[in-house]
């Protein structure tokens, strides 16, 4: 499962997009591993196909064998009401009993519930125990979430060692939230020893896996040169695409260069383009004011027809 969603956090240690967790849907559950009938993973696949009626008619068939997996798709498809109506409380139901089984997707699900107040009353301890139940079965998302709680103090007392240690647990597993997180601690020193080498080394996967605020620090860190060889080119192809999944930051920072000319050839309009759609978000560059001031005004004009092409197809950052 690839769920992204729990809390935002509030130290000042840490950034807050590294922390902020956006609620999703949980995906299905990955398959059984020790399938050996032929059509085993049928439901599965099903649910995979969007046939999600098939889905719920091959699961309900193996969750009558203790199908523990099977279970848990269960609860998957009526807690998003895919080809059921949605019913939270059938949805735990199936991911309580899948849970029992051992199975640690269901035991994530339900942790989710609890600390979402899905089908009963919100029950945060619940939440945590069931965390830790998935996460010492190296389930990568509870490790990871199990990590916030224990740096921000919640259920347990704060402490940036446990938590260092859930996100690697999680970064190892290919986690890119716990990628991000673990590189804060490193370069900050809270957990871990300080290591900006180590930092931007897991910026780097974090940034490689989609992750846009990882993008952001691993291209600054090349930009600059640090903790990585210098490579102001390659930073601003990091740039970019940070700036198009919809980074503020990474818009002006890209704005920057383009201002300058180092990364990538000069380009006023395209410069004075990327600042107004980072100003939409509230992000501030004097310096990039008054370079935009500076412009004739078809530049000026050209660039805000291009920042308003751009604004009205822009899908929300991802």
């Amino acid at each position: 499962m690839n769920v992204r969603f729990l809390f935002i956090a509030v130290l000042c240690f840490l950034t807050a997009a590294a922390l902020a967790q956006p609620k999703t849907s949980p995906p299905a559950p990955a398959p059984p591993p020790n399938a050996n009938a032929g059509n085993a993973d049928l439901a599965y696949g099903a649910f995979q196909r969007g046939y999600y009626l098939t889905a719920l008619a091959e699961a309900t068939k193996r969750a009558q064998r203790d199908d523990a997996a099977a279970m848990t798709l269960l609860g998957e498809l009526y807690a998003q009401g895919l080809g059921v109506p949605r019913d939270d409380s059938k949805a735990a139901q199936w991911y309580k009993l899948a849970a029992a089984h051992g199975d640690r997707d269901a035991m994530f699900a339900l942790a989710m519930f609890n600390l979402e107040g899905r089908a009963g009353p919100r029950n945060d301890d619940e939440g945590a125990r069931l965390l830790a139940a998935a996460a010492k079965l190296g389930h990568a998302p509870a490790a990871y979430d199990l990590g916030l709680l224990y740096l921000q103090g919640r259920q347990f007392p704060q402490d940036f060692n446990r938590a260092a240690d859930l996100f690697k647990q999680a970064a190892d597993a290919g986690n890119s939230e716990a990628q991000y997180a673990l590189a804060t601690m490193y370069k900050e020193g809270r957990g871990v020893a300080k290591d900006v080498n180590e930092a931007v080394r897991l910026m780097g996967l974090a940034s490689v896996a989609g992750n846009v605020d990882a993008m952001v620090e691993y291209a600054i860190a090349q930009f600059n040169g640090t903790g990585i060889a210098k490579d102001e080119v390659a930073a601003a192809r990091v740039f970019l695409i940070a700036a198009r999944r919809g980074s503020a930051i990474a818009q002006d920072r890209l704005a920057r260069i383009l201002m300058t000319g180092r990364g990538m050839p000069a380009n006023p309009t395209e410069a004075v383009k990327w600042h107004t759609i980072a100003k939409t978000s509230g992000s501030s560059d004097p310096e990039l004011d008054l370079f935009a001031s500076k412009q004739t005004q078809q530049v000026r004009d050209d660039a805000q027809k291009a920042a308003d092409k751009w604004l009205s197809t822009a899908a929300p950052r991802s």
